[in-house]
C-alpha cells in the first residue's frame, strides 16, 4: 500500500505542484488549505507524512507540529520554510519534526527526503521500535536510593522478576515508575526480547482499540493499510501499559481479555490472535476509587494487581536525597564536561527539606539546572532557582564530616524541631514528617533523640 502524505500550505501553486509531483512518485497525496483544516482531517485520519508550510493562517506550522505529534508521535513532519524563518523551523526541530526544505521547493530534494525518512520509520516499526531499548538495556544502576523503602522495592523486583506474573506500580508522578518497570524485564527471562511503553492518557479515544491491538485495512475511515498493534510489537517481550486509569472504560473489557487469554483480535478481524507478552501497569491514582466512581473495572484491577509495587515519595525516603543528588550531579557534570565535587552544605540542606511536588523528576531538573550554573565544583547558593533563596543559609559545619554525618545531623535537628512543635506527640509528629509512627520510632532510637519535654 502506498504511503500517505499531508500537505498543507496556504499557497494553491505549492499544495497542487507538489501534490503532483509526489503522486507520479506513488505517493497517496492529500490537501489542506491552512493547519485547522489539516488538523481536523488528521483527526478523521492517520498519514504516515505530514508536509506543512510555518506561516499559515488559521493554525500555524509550528502548532499544528505540536498538535500531530500530541495524536501520533511516530508521524513524520517536515517544515517548509523560507530563509527568514530558519530560527522558527530550528524551533520546530526541536519540537519534533524530522526534517525542513527550503523554499523555493527543490521537488528532487524533498522526494529524496519523504523516501529516506519513510525508509527509516519503515526500519524501526521492523524492529518493532525498540531494538534501542533492548540493547541498552537497564538494570538496578537507574534505582537509587538505600533507604528501606527502597531497599524493600529491591527486593520485590528481584523476586518477581524470575517470575512472568503481572505487576502493579502505583505512586505519585515522577517516582520513577517506568524506572522500575524496566527494571523488571531486564532482570527477566524475556531482557532479550522488546520492552513497549505505552501512555494509555496520550492515545486518542477514538484510536487506542486500533493502537493497542492493530487493525485491517478498510477496518474504518483511513485505515489504508493493515497496521500492527502495540500488542504484537511487544510479542515475546514486554508491554508497559503506563497510566493504566487513563483506558476508557469500554475498552477495559478487551484489555481484561487480552491479559487472560493472551489473544488479540485486531480491528476489522474476527480470528483471535496468538501473544506472549508480560504485562505490568501503573497508575499514579487509586484505583480502588476509581472503581467505586464507575471509570475503573474491579475484575481488571485483581487481574493487574497480582502484584504491587508503591513507590514512595521523596518525603518518605529524605535520607535518599543526598545520595540521589550526587548519582545526578555526576551523571549531568559528566554529559556537560564540568568538573564538580559537590554540592554545599546548606545547598543539601535546602535540597533535604524542600517539598519535592514533582518528586525525583523535580530534584533532577534542579541538579541539572544547578550544574548548567555552577561557577564552581560544588553548587552553592547562586545555582539554584530563586524559590529556594526564600530559605536561610546553614552556617558552615565546624571541622570535617562525612555526608551521611551532616545528613543524620540535620534530620535529628528536624525531628527534635517537629517532636517540640507537636509537645512531644509522636502520632502527631509522624503525621506531620509524613512518615510512619514505627518509623519516627526507629529514626528516634538511631539518632538517640530525646523524647522528654
Amino acid at each position: 500500500m502506498a504511503d500517505t502524505i499531508l500537505i498543507v500550505d496556504d499557497e494553491q501553486i505549492i499544495r497542487e505542484s507538489a501534490s503532483f509531483i509526489l503522486k507520479k512518485e506513488g505517493f497517496q497525496v492529500e490537501e489542506a488549505p491552512n493547519g485547522k483544516v489539516a488538523y481536523e482531517m488528521f483527526v478523521e485520519k492517520s498519514y504516515d507524512m505530514v508536509i506543512t508550510d510555518l506561516e499559515m493562517p488559521e493554525m500555524r506550522g509550528i502548532d499544528l507540529l505540536d498538535k500531530i505529534k500530541e495524536l501520533s508521535p511516530h508521524t513524520i513532519v517536515i517544515i517548509v520554510t523560507a530563509y527568514g524563518s530558519m530560527e522558527t523551523a530550528i524551533a520546530a526541530l526541536r519540537k519534533g519534526a524530522n526534517d525542513y526544505i527550503l523554499k523555493p521547493i527543490e521537488f528532487d530534494e524533498l522526494t529524496i527526503k519523504i523516501r529516506r525518512l519513510l525508509e527509516h520509520r519503515k526500519l524501526l516499526w521492523e524492529n518493532q521500535y525498540l531494538r534501542r531499548e533492548v540493547s541498552g538495556g537497564m538494570d538496578f544502576k537507574n534505582l537509587i536510593g538505600q533507604s528501606p523503602a527502597m531497599e524493600r522495592i529491591f527486593d520485590t523486583v528481584k523476586r518477581i522478576s524470575a517470575t512472568d506474573g503481572t505487576v502493579l506500580i502505583t505512586g505519585k508522578s515522577g517516582t520513577g515508575k517506568e524506572i522500575v518497570a524496566r527494571a523488571v524485564h531486564a532482570n527477566s527471562p524475556r531482557a532479550g526480547k522488546p520492552f513497549v511503553p505505552v501512555n494509555c492518557g496520550a492515545i486518542p479515544e477514538t484510536l487506542i482499540e486500533s493502537e493497542l491491538f492493530g487493525h485491517k485495512k478498510g477496518s474504518f475511515t483511513g485505515a489504508l493499510a493493515d497496521r500492527v498493534g502495540y500488542f504484537k510489537a511487544a510479542d515475546g517481550g514486554t508491554l508497559l501499559l503506563d497510566e493504566i486509569s487513563e483506558m476508557p472504560v469500554q475498552l477495559q473489557v478487551k484489555l481484561l481479555r487480552a491479559i487472560e487469554q493472551k489473544e488479540i483480535i485486531p480491528v476489522g478481524m474476527s480470528i483471535p490472535q496468538s501473544v506472549d507478552v508480560r504485562f505490568i501497569a501503573t497508575t499514579n491514582r487509586d484505583l480502588r476509587k476509581e472503581i467505586e466512581e464507575g471509570r475503573f473495572r474491579e475484575d481488571l484491577f485483581y487481574r493487574l494487581n497480582i502484584v504491587e509495587i508503591r513507590l514512595p515519595s521523596l518525603t518518605e525516603r529524605k535520607e535518599d536525597i543526598p545520595i540521589l543528588v550526587n548519582h545526578f550531579l555526576e551523571k549531568f557534570s559528566t554529559e556537560m564536561g564540568k568538573k564538580m565535587s559537590g554540592v554545599d552544605p546548606d545547598v543539601m540542606r535546602l535540597l533535604i527539606h524542600h517539598q519535592w511536588r514533582g518528586e525525583v523528576r523535580e530534584l533532577q531538573n534542579i541538579v541539572e539546572r544547578a550544574v548548567i550554573f555552577a561557577k564552581r565544583e560544588t553548587v552553592s547558593l547562586a545555582d539554584l532557582p530563586d524559590t529556594f533563596h526564600n530559605y536561610p543559609p546553614v552556617p558552615s559545619p565546624d571541622g570535617d564530616k562525612s555526608l551521611d554525618q551532616v545528613v543524620n545531623d540535620l534530620a535529628k535537628e528536624y525531628i527534635v524541631a517537629v517532636l517540640r512543635k507537636n509537645d512531644f506527640d509522636k502520632e502527631k509528629t509522624a503525621k506531620s514528617l509524613q512518615i510512619s509512627l514505627p518509623t519516627l520510632y526507629r529514626r528516634i532510637k538511631e539518632l538517640s533523640i530525646s523524647t522528654e519535654k
